[in-house]
């Protein structure tokens, strides 16, 4: 029996194995994925952005444990030899209503203690010459890294603390008792004194899995990208954001810079009916299925029509996609948009339709289940894994020091 096995190999469950061992030399780990390599869904599909924590309600995990994980993930990086860059980032308004807006973000940012300057339209145009709007935010702590990389070595940290990794290794069953949790598949059975489960797009159906009685759902967001043209990789300097719409539970399309060179335009949010289907117009029957039957789900969509059918409009029509971007680079141009591979986010949502934009961590005696990890769950990976593993608290067990 080990002392400790973790379940999905994203960021979040290889920063949780690398905490675990961390703080319990010796104990005996095993790492679960079900894929044949780590990082292959969330971590692997994002824009590889080092949030700053600028958005987040004062007070909430989200703004807490980003601002420490930004500082953990550069400082990782550094100590790992990992590329990383701090670019800034600039959240541009284009009209009155996102001035105001923009306003308000910024007095939200002063109480997250999060680093940022107020600069006005021409500010904006000599900083950013390509780029459109009334004014900004600049927040310069935000930055660029490969999660992927991140994630290999968070890995790498794992085994050489004795830790295990077994790739290929799908869960169907996991059964609890007083002494122990078992995990088994077609594959192996790996019995543990405690279990945490990090299955991000897999969540909900893990957790009824082990037997929780939970009242949430993950519903697919496909967040689809585009790239621009090797010429076009200078055309800004820095990330560029819309300002957010507080009714709405994703950002908007940005213009970013990656690490590797390359300058991405996206995503947007279209409801995706199959979870780990990355090619357009996936579809799984069993995904499908739950979302669209699902209560929570129907409320949504009622509550946001109007977004939900702008979203759809815009992927079905690159025209539309391009619109979006040209309200603060009115220079791109239908041929500048060259695809690039969508990402999906598990977004978790409740019965009453209610959509959880905090993390969300279920236990029980022996398990810890991640319910929900949104953005900026990349970036907070570290300081998300110590308190996951703050969670692991066993009577009786000298493994977990408790």
């Amino acid at each position: 029996m080990y002392d400790f096995c973790v379940i999905g190999g994203g960021i979040v469950g290889v920063a949780t194995a690398y905490r675990i061992l961390q703080r319990h030399p010796g104990a005996s780990l095993v790492l679960l994925e079900k894929a044949d390599a780590l990082a292959t869904h969330q971590t692997g599909h994002n824009s590889g952005v080092i949030h700053s924590g600028i958005y987040y309600p004062p007070g909430s995990l989200k703004a807490t444990l980003c601002r420490r994980g930004a500082r953990a993930t550069k400082e990782f990086a550094s100590a790992h030899g990992i590329a990383f860059e701090e670019c800034g980032k600039l959240l541009v308004a284009t009209d009155a209503a996102e001035h105001a807006r923009m306003l308000a973000l910024y007095e939200r940012s002063t109480v997250n203690g999060v680093d940022v300057e107020l600069i006005d339209a021409a500010e904006l145009a000599r900083r950013e010459p390509r780029i459109s709007g009334v004014g900004a935010l600049f927040v310069p702590d935000t930055g660029i890294v490969d999660y992927r990389q991140v994630t290999a070595a968070l890995a790498d940290e794992v085994r050489a603390a004795g830790g295990e990794i077994v790739l290929g290794a799908q869960i169907d069953a996991v059964t609890e008792t007083d002494t122990g949790v078992t995990a088994a598949g077609p594959s192996g059975s790996w019995a543990a004194r405690a279990l945490v489960v990090c299955a991000g797009l897999q969540a909900d159906r893990m957790a009824r899995l082990a037997g929780l009685r939970i009242d949430t759902r993950i519903v697919p967001f496909r967040g689809e990208y585009y790239q621009l043209p090797a010429s076009r990789a200078g055309l800004v300097r820095t990330l560029i954001y819309p300002i957010p719409d507080p009714e709405l539970p994703f950002l908007g399309v940005h213009l970013s810079p990656t690490i590797d060179g390359d300058l991405t335009v996206g995503p947007n949010a279209v409801l995706g009916l199959a979870r780990e289907g990355y090619r357009k117009g996936s579809v799984d029957l069993r995904d499908a299925r739950e979302v669209l039957g699902y209560p929570g789900f129907h409320r949504v969509a009622k509550a946001n029509v109007r977004t939900g059918l702008r979203e759809l409009r815009n992927s079905l029509f690159k025209r539309g996609y391009l619109a979006e971007c040209r309200r603060y680079c009115p220079e791109l141009t239908m041929d500048d948009l060259r695809p690039r591979e969508a990402g999906i986010r598990a977004q978790a949502v409740a019965r009453d339709g209610t959509l959880i934009h905090d993390f969300l961590v279920e236990r029980t005696p022996r398990m810890v289940h991640v319910l929900n990890a949104p953005s900026p769950a990349a970036t907070s990976a570290l300081p998300i894994a110590d308190h996951i593993v703050d969670q692991l608290r066993i009577p009786g067990d000298q493994a977990t020091g408790r």
